[in-house]
């Protein structure tokens, strides 16, 4: 259709009025009850005309990621202002976060409504889960996993400051270069917090989007509703078409605070303020009414109407119950149904497997199963099928819609894990080496880690991370580091390390069915059992239906009563490489070292690992990583805390020496990390304490 010519009808025109005088009602009351709306929060004053059209316009199979000044697209779907006051007043009966999160943070899932997934205040990053949403659904219709009665859409709202960061930009890449159905609705008005767009930028967003080939782009004036609408009809009718990304730039202006805690009158002039009010939708929407015919009283008898209803709709909101506080801790995570070990670990006539291979075999046999499941990150497709081999014949196997490589781009294999969940798929993901995740944690921290908690449980992230670490030979400074200290500080994630080949296929297995997000740590120096003292690492492979649930730590090897009795055994509680280097150690104290490995990370095994230490009274934790402020500290701690009174020797530590990264030469590698004697040599010590 062509926008030019399209008309709207004076019912819709008079439907965005009334829209309009609630948003404003709701702006003023807000403002007139500062001590009662004391939570930070943002208005759509100047942005409803954009907003209100994007969201009369929505189906409800599409799904919209608004951001945190865009109450009025909730307005344009159907919400009620009271919904959105609970949200306000972080009260209890909030429908979308439970009065965990700011105003105007929604997540959906309700019939006959669009899709709304978790939503952070980290402007730009819900660009990334966004466009996973519309990779997710792409993926769908072309596996033919879902028959869409109506093709669905996805709109990501952003605002103009937001466009320079670094993850919009990877975005729009993976959007062109894909071909994905999605909306960037780019809301400008010039002003970032305190920064203006002259101050922050070269280009605006229109001009910007140039620079990625295969993104159509239109203009439109956001603060006039029958060009907005018309403008988001031709828009989404198109992508619902053509199946394609665009990206829409509306003008808008800036009515309103940047937030509440941010006042207008702190940073901006008379003439800015009284520039941007000549744009002030509702005028214009007012003077188009009185144009067509509509009477003045009319449009006086909405606006009040409109005043009294969001008055009594405040009324209510702050007479709404809080939270109880005895739900504080729910919803961290979705419950997984694999709580117990299951399937035959040892199948009779099993043959040994080295750890990558159970981990491809593991991989393999989920995608063979499960056609929601899919494979991406560096270098995994059909080419090499990885940088180790990890992922060698899958692209062959499955095809290179269901097992593709990526540009070097972290945080949108990571981030896109959100998105592709929320539509029902499980995406397994590869960041190529642990040094690498640091650009991705942005995503993991702020949209992965948060999403099951702050949508209270309705968007858990059901995704596998897949992430080779560790020191193996020469790796040097940026492929050989460790890292689980940071990600174990991250809360809502779970975090797999194993140290063998049965573990390894047991726990892939166990995170496929988890509607968690998971980070496997696979070392890469026990992928092949190549490094000396490793051959433990490979194991018969257990059967296609076993899983290791996570949170259930293992004894390897077992102390002697009689060594117990005599006060002559300890124990070591360790993991990934740890594990061999102990027992290797431990093959000169015949019977007096009982090893623990921890197999998980998050959750860990407290009960076994506090037993444990119980029965021997001396403990040494080994890690790989740097210890100083490790995790493996941080374990060592919470041992003294708890086993205090059965201890005979303080818990010892032992990891890399505090140096900023591993080095290259071999020499200098083998002095900065641990080894079999040097922990021989702690077992020497700890058991003559």
């Amino acid at each position: 259709m062509d926008k030019k010519t399209a008309t709207l009808s004076t019912d819709t025109l008079l439907k965005a009025y009334r829209l309009m005088m609630t948003a404003k009602a709701m702006a003023d009351i807000y403002d007139e009850n500062k001590q009662i709306t004391k939570y930070v929060h943002s208005t759509s004053r100047g942005h409803e005309a954009i907003q209100l059209a994007t969201g009369f316009l929505l189906e409800d199979c599409d799904y919209v990621s608004p951001y945190y000044r865009d109450e009025s697209i909730m307005l344009g779907m159907g919400y009620r202002p009271y919904e959105l006051m609970l949200q306000l007043l972080a009260k209890g009966d909030d429908p979308f976060t439970g009065g965990r999160a700011y105003y105007n943070h929604p997540n959906i899932r309700r019939d006959n409504f669009p899709k709304i997934i978790h939503q952070s205040s980290a402007t730009g990053m819900q660009a990334i889960p966004t466009t996973g949403v519309a990779q997710g659904i792409q993926y769908i219709e072309k596996q033919g996993l879902i028959d869409y009665p109506t093709p669905p859409v996805v709109v990501c709202s952003l605002g103009d400051g937001s466009v320079t960061e670094g993850e919009v930009s990877e975005a729009f890449q993976f959007a062109v270069l894909h071909q994905l159905p999605i909306i960037y609705l780019i809301q400008d008005n010039d002003w970032g917090i305190s920064v203006t767009s002259n101050e922050a930028r070269t280009m605006d967003a229109y001009e910007f989007a140039a620079g990625f080939k295969g993104m159509e782009r239109v203009r439109v004036n956001g603060s006039d509703f029958a060009d907005s609408y018309k403008t988001m009809q031709y828009t989404i009718d198109w992508v619902r078409k053509e199946r394609k990304p665009i990206l829409v730039h509306a003008k808008v202006p800036l009515l309103g605070h940047h937030t509440s805690g941010v006042r207008r009158e702190w940073y901006r002039d008379e003439e800015d303020l009284a520039k941007h009010a000549l744009d002030d939708p509702g005028p214009k929407l007012r003077k188009k009414l009185l144009e067509k015919g509509v009477k003045e009283e009319e449009l006086n008898k909405i606006e009040e109407e409109e005043r009294t209803y969001v008055e009594e709709e405040f009324k209510q909101a702050v007479a709404a119950p809080d939270p109880d506080p005895a739900t504080v801790a729910d919803h961290v995570f979705a419950p997984t149904p694999i709580t117990e070990e299951q399937g035959n670990r040892t199948p009779a006539g099993g043959e040994k497997v080295v750890m990558v291979d159970a981990a491809l075999h593991a991989v393999e046999e989920i995608m063979r199963e499960y056609p929601e499941s899919l494979f991406y990150g560096q270098d995994v497709g059909g080419r090499i099928g990885g940088v180790f081999r990890e992922a060698a014949t899958l692209a062959q196997k499955f095809g290179d819609a269901r097992v593709f490589n990526t540009a070097i781009q972290e945080a949108y294999i990571i981030g896109s894990t959100v998105g592709m969940s929320a539509v029902g798929l499980k995406p397994i993901v590869e960041v190529q080496f642990a040094d690498y995740i640091y650009p991705g944690l942005n995503q993991l921290v702020t949209e992965m880690s948060k999403s099951c908690y702050l949508s209270c449980g309705k968007f858990p992230v059901a995704s596998i991370i897949r992430v080779p670490i560790g020191a193996y030979g020469g790796g040097g400074p940026y492929h050989s580091g460790s890292v689980e200290s940071t990600l174990a500080t991250i809360k809502g994630i779970k975090i797999a390390y194993p140290s063998n080949a049965a573990d390894m296929k047991g726990l892939m297995k166990a995170a496929y069915h988890d509607p968690n997000p998971v980070v496997m740590l696979e070392h890469k120096g026990l992928y092949w059992s190549k490094v000396p003292g490793t051959q433990d690492a490979m194991t018969i492979e257990p059967d296609k239906d076993y899983v290791v649930p996570f949170g259930k730590a293992s004894i390897v090897t077992r102390a002697t009563q009689e060594a117990m009795d005599n006060g002559e055994s300890m124990c070591i509680i360790t993991y990934g490489m740890g594990v061999h280097w102990a027992k290797n150690a431990a093959n000169n104290y015949k019977g007096q070292v009982e090893i623990v490995d921890l197999r998980t990370i998050y959750p860990l095994d407290e009960e076994l690992i506090f037993e444990v230490v119980r029965r021997h009274g001396k403990c040494l934790v080994l890690t790989e990583e740097q210890l100083n402020n490790s995790f493996a500290e941080s374990l060592a701690g919470r041992i003294a805390q708890n086993c205090f009174q059965s201890l005979d020797a303080p818990v010892a530590t032992m990891g890399a020496l505090d140096l900023p990264a591993v080095p290259m030469n071999m020499g200098l590698e083998a002095e900065m990390l641990p080894s079999a004697d040097k922990v021989a040599a702690k077992i020497q010590e700890l058991i003559s304490y």
